[in-house]
């Protein structure tokens, strides 16, 4: 019951806080700019709890926690009193309007720099990017990289862990020419520069394997294969296995480790495995048993077929010189937050330009399935990995929202700019076609996403 209830909570606590922002920075300018606010609601749907402040604009918490929206007096909407014309948001300036339509985005950048700014402040540690392998002939191998090189930049961006390196290539997917990359040998080691040359990269592989297809392997760090969790109902359990369970081979062959282990249960699915394993008894005394286990098949989003025992590994501590903390002081902290708001809004936009070109798969779309799971799985990880999920979101949510499709803050900047331009607003008729267009296109995305979702799980 934890594992449905944690995520639909994270999900409600995430976008309960970006929405929030990103209206706040509607209401905020509205109020500044004369208009008068009738409501601002996060939530769609019934109300659960409201209250009014002295300014008359009735605040609203609603039992649908997937959006929100500012209610301003509008001629259009209702009839406007005679002494209320001049606080209508019909009646404001074109370049007023066009302030409250772009406030709320702008707000989800603002927050998304604080919340870097506090990341940054607080310290995070992060895998150092350390090459475990490189597959023979494959691009990074023909570009000179070797096992134990520490990648330290991408395109003259620095990189503190692989989380910042697989950012840096979603930029290079679909591209031609090469990708400059900079690393060293060890830590103390001289830093070099080498190309990896690629041509249309990643348009006919699955988007998450960045790195395999380079031919990088991240360095991991031998993990005993010892049962952390062994799940109720699973291909293990009904094979014998428990909880504390050593794996020491696998048809004979020895098992190196962790990874070793799921390697071989991958590739055995419906296939009939003798494990040996060692087992500690009650009174602490260890015993080696033979188990007969039979990996059921599991459907990746590939749609590749391949087995899965429902276990977890025993936690287990990384050695701390593959461990490095970023932290930076307050001042120091702003530039860096900057720059990565900067960064992610580029990633961003790239991304829906390659979306949009065929360069980039719209499996990469994510809904609230996805969005939950992540969210709950970043509180779960600390603090400091909630504050870049909420970043990240709200720098997303900030460009979409910026999009010149009616319906969104970018559609009606673009009525009120061709407004300004021509003197007067479009016809309503144009206006009704566009909104249409513009709900009909965002259903679309949403259904993609949810689909996406599904297929996901």
């Amino acid at each position: 019951m934890i594992d449905i209830i944690q995520p639909i909570v994270s999900l409600i606590v995430t976008l309960g806080i970006l929405v929030t922002v990103h209206e706040y920075g509607h209401y905020w300018v509205a109020r500044r700019c004369g208009v008068k606010v009738l409501r601002f609601s996060v939530g769609f749907g019934k109300p659960l709890y409201t209250w009014t402040n002295k300014a008359g604009t009735e605040f609203c918490v609603a039992s649908i926690p997937l959006g929100g929206y500012v209610k301003m007096l509008d001629e259009r909407e209702a009839e406007v009193s005679a002494d209320e014309l001049q606080y209508a948001f019909n009646r404001q300036s074109v370049a007023k309007r066009i302030a409250i339509a772009v406030a709320g985005p702008v707000a989800n950048f603002l927050f998304a720099i604080c919340a870097y700014w506090l990341m940054f402040c607080i310290g995070y540690s992060t895998l150092i990017p350390t090459i475990g392998a490189v597959e023979p002939s494959s691009i990074a191998d023909n570009a000179g990289l070797v096992s134990g090189h520490e990648i330290v930049a991408i395109d003259g961006r620095e990189v503190a862990g692989w989380r910042e390196v697989s950012v840096a290539l979603v930029n290079f997917i679909g591209e031609e020419g090469h990708i400059p990359v900079k690393a060293r040998k060890g830590s103390q080691g001289s830093v070099q520069s080498y190309d990896l040359d690629i041509h249309q990269w990643m348009l006919a592989n699955d988007q998450s394997e960045l790195l395999s297809s380079l031919g990088i392997d991240i360095y991991r760090p031998p993990v005993p294969a010892v049962m952390g969790e062994v799940l109720p109902d699973s291909a293990a359990a009904d094979g014998g296995l428990k909880k504390g369970d050593s794996i020491v081979s696998v048809d004979g062959i020895a098992v190196k480790d962790w990874f070793d282990f799921v390697s071989r249960v991958k590739v055995s699915p419906e296939q009939e495995l003798l494990v040996e394993v060692a087992r500690m008894s009650a009174s602490g005394s260890a015993s080696t048993i033979l188990l007969r286990l039979k990996p059921k098949t599991h459907i990746t989003e590939q749609g590749e077929s391949v087995g899965r025992l429902g276990v977890g590994v025993a936690p287990y501590k990384i050695p701390e010189d593959l461990i490095r903390t970023v932290q930076h002081g307050s001042i120091t902290s702003i530039s860096y937050a900057l720059d990565q708001t900067w960064a992610d809004v580029s990633l961003t936009l790239g991304a829906i330009r390659k979306m949009v070109v065929g360069l980039m798969s719209l499996d990469n779309l994510s809904g609230p399935i996805t969005i939950a799971q992540v969210a709950s799985e970043s509180i779960s990880s600390g603090f400091e990995e909630f504050l870049r999920l909420l970043a990240l979101l709200s720098i997303s949510l900030g460009v979409l929202n910026l999009l010149p499709i009616p319906v969104l803050d970018g559609g009606h900047i673009l009525f009120y700019t061709i407004e300004a331009v021509f003197g007067k607003p479009l016809p309503e008729s144009w206006q009704l076609i566009g909104l249409k267009i513009g709900i009909s296109f965002v259903f679309v995305l949403m259904a993609i996403a949810f689909y996406n979702d599904v297929m996901r799980l």
